[in-house]
């Protein structure tokens, strides 16, 4: 993360944001033949079929709540591949990374998996570093030394946060989420039409 950021202008930070968010369309845009990652658009048929879900219906419950969208496989995959056009997944990886190491019992595990999360997502300079104010941080630091399944708690409240004020509205509102609710809509107005 850049360190003076607070400093600059905010006509500066919000023409660089929408800068990012460009840069990161482009970069996905077909036609241009640079795609990162995996596909930007869910196939709702696919996946329908390979496990049974009918997942149109699920496609507009992620709207109603970021927990309906967290709730979902699929919603979290079309999430994260929306915050990589935003150069953002790393906020949803480290959200990801704490519900999993909530889940470890091994105490030795507890602590190593506690480290590495640290290191990749919340000390400074972190390779994919989170964004969260230093107060946060700190504590979270001073939480390793007895790591329990709550340590990162506080960090990852504020990374939800961030994500369902900030990053959810703007994936409701994209163009690849807009696409999947009118595949949804018109699977399943074709799906009346057949009973």
């Amino acid at each position: 993360m850049c360190r003076g950021l607070a400093a600059l202008p905010i006509t500066c930070l919000e023409r660089a944001k929408d800068l990012k968010t460009r840069l990161g369309i482009l970069l996905h845009k077909p036609e241009l033949g640079h795609r990162i990652g995996t596909s930007s658009k869910l196939q709702l048929g696919s996946r329908r079929s390979r496990q049974g879900i009918d997942s149109s219906q699920e496609v507009l419950e992620w709207r109603e709540s970021f927990d309906q969208l967290l709730r979902s496989k699929s919603g979290v995959t079309a999430f994260h591949t929306f915050l990589k056009t935003e150069f953002s997944e790393e906020n949803l990886d480290f959200w990801l990374a704490c519900e999993d190491f909530k889940k470890t019992r091994s105490k030795t595990k507890l602590a190593s998996k506690a480290n590495r999360i640290f290191e990749e997502f919340v000390q400074n300079e972190a390779p994919r570093e989170v964004n969260i104010d230093h107060e946060t941080r700190e504590i979270t630091r001073k939480n390793l030394s007895g790591a329990t399944s709550a340590c990162f708690n506080e960090a990852q409240a504020k990374t939800r946060t961030l994500m369902e004020k900030d990053s959810y509205p703007r994936f409701l509102k994209s163009a690849s989420y807009q696409d999947m609710t009118k595949q949804a809509t018109s699977h399943g107005v074709s799906k009346r039409s057949h009973t």
